[in-house]
């Protein structure tokens, strides 16, 4: 019995110390630990900085020694870097960990010991860039809504905007405030967090799918448009009510025709769709290190034709994030697969010695290469002959799919544009959605041209 009780007790004790340590960083940032308090007592939390080195946020200490958390791009990069105040969000709250960490060496802590000095905390390097996300700033201008620009060939997020936005060095003089607005959802990532019906976006899943089901004849399909369909009794009509004329399956995509995505929707096997939308990660969280929502789509055997072609074409119960649209597109854009997105690069310490590298998780195979081919010839169309034309006579090549999403009984929509360039060897994937703008080819469109161009300008 003593044996067994010592056996017992070594295996309980090697499980603790197994758990806590493939869980710090979570037991850490638990508010009932005091050890995070221990740690902020002794260290001065670090900085988090973009790729090439800009502070985004710091703490800066007052001559009466108090610490005050600032940010010196105010609003720029106030979801995605987050505060410290009053909570924690964004990068702050997901490396917090490692900003209230010292790893400079003992001999400085001991000094800084005697001095009754904070240690230096770690510093967080982001894969962030001022220049583009100040370009997607300026490009979203007064529109609420979200761009996302991410390198699809790493999973880097080179930028990441969402309006309307607030000033995190004011977050604990505007909180009460901010606590009584039920409205303006100011505090929402909304690139990551937002759901948003995708519209004619989503008509890359439809086509994947179609695709999958008619791989050697998909390029036979043809229908004639006059501007709505009707289909055992429910109409769909195309934006504006656009006569498109005769149209197969590439044009259908290149002008984003309702009324034949709507027909192609009655044509798909249910279960075969819910296969496709599973390995395209709806339904299930994001392979993401920031808080993002969960896209939801009503896909059911029972469905009747009116459901069917709303899906089809983005509309009804389908909802999905900005993120989410950037990473389908990201696949697309690398041959099929999507490595995930990731936002942090690395955590130095305050002499700049790594501590830490980070890189993308993982990666998801979303579609075969072929079919990524397929795609990226589509969405090349788009800019060539369809509703994105605005992207062309750049120095770049450019591919992508617009989208005008309805939300109300008004007929309001959102303004939706997600694509890469260039297009022979993409390096960067931007996706757009501005709230109740309208059509996505009038507004998102030169809203992601101007994205592109900071890029390619940052290159020259």
């Amino acid at each position: 019995m003593t044996y067994f009780f010592v056996f017992l007790f070594l295996g309980m004790m090697t499980y603790i110390c197994v758990y806590a340590y493939q869980n710090k960083e979570v037991m850490i940032n638990n508010s009932y630990n005091a050890g995070q308090q221990i740690l902020v007592a002794q260290n001065r939390r670090g900085s988090i900085m973009s790729r090439d080195g800009e502070v985004l946020a710091e703490t800066t200490v007052g001559p009466d020694g108090s610490e005050t958390r600032t940010y010196p791009y105010d609003s720029l990069f106030s979801h995605v870097v987050g505060y410290s105040t009053k909570g924690k969000t964004g990068i702050e709250s997901r490396m917090n960990y490692y900003l209230i960490q010292s790893n400079i060496p003992i001999t400085e802590k001991m000094n800084n010991g005697m001095l009754e000095k904070k240690n230096s905390g770690d510093n967080v390097y982001t894969t962030l860039d001022v220049k583009l996300q100040e370009a997607a700033n300026r490009a979203l201008g007064v529109y609420e809504g979200a761009i996302i620009a991410t390198d699809p060939r790493t999973g880097e997020v080179l930028a990441m905007v969402s309006k309307p936005d607030f000033n995190p060095n004011e977050i604990a003089d505007i909180w009460e405030e901010l606590l009584e607005d039920d409205e303006s959802g100011l505090l929402l990532n909304r690139a990551a967090q937002g759901l948003y019906p995708p519209g004619s976006t989503f008509k890359i899943v439809t086509a994947l799918e179609y695709i999958r089901e008619n791989p050697s004849n998909y390029t036979d399909y043809g229908f004639t448009c006059n501007g709505a369909v009707n289909i055992d009794g429910s109409r769909i009509q195309c934006y504006h009510g656009v006569n498109h004329g005769k149209v197969d399956f590439a044009k259908s995509f290149a002008k984003s025709c309702n009324a034949s995505y709507a027909n192609m929707g009655t044509r798909l096997d249910i279960n075969s769709f819910g296969t496709t939308l599973d390995k395209l990660l709806f339904g299930k969280p994001l392979p993401f290190e920031l808080e993002s929502a969960v896209s939801r789509i009503q896909i059911k055997e029972d469905m009747t034709t009116e459901e069917q072609m709303q899906t089809a074409i983005g509309q009804g119960e389908t909802v999905v994030s900005p993120l989410h649209m950037n990473m389908i597109t990201c696949a697309i854009a690398n041959d099929g697969v999507l490595r995930h997105l990731y936002v942090v690069d690395r955590v130095e310490n305050a002499n700049g010695a790594v501590i830490k590298r980070f890189s993308s998780s993982g990666t998801t195979k979303m579609m075969s290469e072929q079919e990524a081919g397929i795609l990226q010839g589509l969405m090349r169309e788009v800019v060539e002959t369809g509703t994105g034309t605005k992207l062309l006579d750049k120095p770049y090549t450019a591919a992508g799919k617009t989208g005008s999403a309805e939300y109300n009984s008004e007929r309001d929509s959102h303004a939706w544009f997600t694509g890469f360039a260039p297009v022979e060897d993409p390096e960067i994937c931007v996706t757009v959605l501005i709230e109740g703008a309208g059509s996505g080819s009038d507004y998102a469109v030169p809203m992601a041209r101007r994205v592109f161009d900071a890029y390619f300008d940052m290159k020259e």
